[in-house]
């Protein structure tokens, strides 16, 4: 070998070091390894149901680990089994209409902390009445036997309705039922008289029984029950910045559903056995749309004074304290309304 291909030879194992140097430097200087950007990963257990397409999206497309979340999913029969799941440490965040958040609030030191944008005249549509065929009107419900799924808003809506058409929550005997499934039983047999539904595969269960017909819909009431998202207060204190970040992938989660309905449909019957007609009807009237709104606000109001009356909520509480706002605020400023502490109940 002659002399300048061992000089060149040298240059080029000196060029390679120097830049095996420099590479080394600078992933010092930037002090995360990876196995620290690993555990810096938000890993929460989430609370969900098998109708619901916000967090299968996020997870099957990959959006829960752009935005470093490592999100492993807890399947319940209802959002409320769910948000109760959070007393015993099974999962790290739910969500539920307001009955089981303020619920939840009431009971322990858990936030509410984002809404889903749901609480829609579309949204309310969806929640049916189905009635035994002999009830004409809402006057024939005195006297009968009504179910609600337990630990649901449904008494509320019972409360409100029967109010509405002149009925006392007293003239009637409410039935508490585990879910939708031992109510469509129990309607089937004539076991109770009347039942609320909600979402295109239980509607569509509930239509084709011989015994039992439609009466009237959630919306030509004035209820709206939204949805929210609720977690201990610690956990959201010491992990504010990746609760911002998974507030943003389910945006991008629910934006990402509404714009591939056919693929959302394949990833729910894939994971779930949805039937994929059933996700393409449910999809357009429940698209989130993560923020708090004056509407949200009102809906866990409402909801927290009648549960205060009924003797549902032993002690009541300050709702503004069990509000942390400025996790969603900062994720979407544009869509959170002001709240002050201390200016609740």
């Amino acid at each position: 070998m002659n002399r300048t291909s061992r000089n060149g030879g040298k240059r080029s194992v000196l060029l390679l070091l120097c830049l095996l140097s420099i590479s080394s430097l600078l992933g010092g200087c930037s002090g995360v390894s990876g196995e620290e950007q690993q555990e810096s990963r938000l890993k929460l257990k989430i609370a969900d149901i098998s109708t619901n397409t916000t967090f299968r999206v996020a997870k099957s497309k990959g959006i829960f680990e752009k935005y470093g979340i490592e999100a492993e999913l807890v399947n319940f029969a209802t959002p409320a089994e769910g948000v109760n799941s959070l007393f015993i440490k099974q999962v790290d965040v739910a969500f539920g209409a307001d009955f089981p958040l303020l619920n939840a609030a009431g009971k322990g030191d858990y936030t509410i902390f984002a809404s889903s944008g749901t609480a829609t005249d579309l949204s309310a549509s969806e929640w049916k009445l189905y009635v035994r065929k002999e009830i004409e009107s809402a006057a024939d419900l005195k006297g009968k036997k009504l179910s609600f799924s337990r630990g649901t808003f449904i008494p509320y809506l019972w409360d409100v309705y029967l109010a509405e058409n002149g009925i006392a929550i007293s003239d009637v005997e409410l039935v508490g039922q585990g879910g939708f499934d031992e109510a469509y039983v129990a309607l089937k047999k004539g076991e109770i008289d009347a039942a609320w539904v909600y979402g295109a595969v239980l509607n569509e269960k509930f239509s084709a029984l011989s015994e039992a017909r439609e009466l009237t819909d959630m919306s030509q009431t004035p209820v709206r029950i939204g949805t929210g998202l609720i977690a201990p207060t610690e956990l959201l204190k010491k992990n504010r910045e990746g609760f911002v970040q998974f507030l943003k992938a389910l945006d991008e989660a629910s934006e990402y559903a509404q714009k591939h309905p056919e693929e959302t449909a394949e990833i729910m019957y894939a994971e779930v056995k949805q039937p994929k007609d059933a996700t393409l009807k449910d999809l357009p009237v429940n698209p989130w749309s993560i923020g708090f709104s004056d509407k949200a606000y009102e809906g866990l109001e409402g909801q927290k004074e009648y549960m205060v009356s009924s003797g549902i909520i032993e002690r009541d509480f300050d709702l503004n304290e069990k509000l942390d706002l400025d996790i969603v605020r900062e994720a979407f400023p544009e869509r959170v309304i002001d709240i002050k502490k201390g200016d609740g109940d």
